[in-house]
């Protein structure tokens, strides 16, 4: 079982905070990272009025993956963030990196190529939760129910909540095809 880390799982109401959180460390990782790859808020964090674990979700494209992998993961680690390589097995096409004593973490960055398929799938489902409240009181609903159920086990609870995020982020994109 993989553990969340400093306890069992917790999901916050949400925090008007957190947008400020993203930009503070938008604006420190961008010398690191440059001026060319896009920094986007994502995950609960990012959806105003979302129950959301207190973790800034980052995603940040880069032009090249294997480059990223070579050039920023020593900048980033000097900033306070964590490589965490062995979770490239079930993140193909991604570097996730996480901030913060080990539990609670603060931050996760996701790094990868904008021409990633998650890409896409992570902004859709944020740019669907924003557009629809309820869906995404639904989503935080479950999360809190969840959260509950599985206590430090983070795999479990990500596993639970899959199904969920799939079908919103399939609406998302059946609904962006036919704009």
């Amino acid at each position: 079982m993989e553990r969340y880390g400093g306890g069992a799982i917790e999901v916050r109401d949400y925090d008007p905070n957190w947008p400020v959180l993203f930009e503070e460390e938008r604006i420190r990782l961008q010398p690191v990272i440059g001026p060319t790859p896009k920094i986007e808020h994502m995950g609960s964090t990012s959806v105003p009025g979302l129950a959301a674990k207190p973790i800034i979700d980052i995603l940040v494209g880069v032009p090249s993956l294997s480059q990223a992998r070579c050039t920023l993961l020593k900048p980033l680690v000097q900033l306070g963030y964590s490589y965490i390589p062995e979770y490239e097995a079930w993140l193909p096409g991604e570097l996730f990196l996480r901030k913060g004593i080990p539990g609670p973490w603060t931050h996760h960055l996701h790094v990868m190529e904008q021409s990633n398929p998650r890409w896409r799938d992570f902004l859709l489902f944020r740019d669907y939760l924003r557009l629809y409240p309820e869906i995404a009181s639904a989503y935080g609903h479950l999360k809190k129910s969840l959260a509950a159920e599985f206590g430090e086990n983070i795999e479990g609870f990500r596993n639970a909540k899959h199904r969920f995020v799939r079908e919103v982020t399939d609406k998302a994109l059946s609904a962006s095809v036919r704009q």
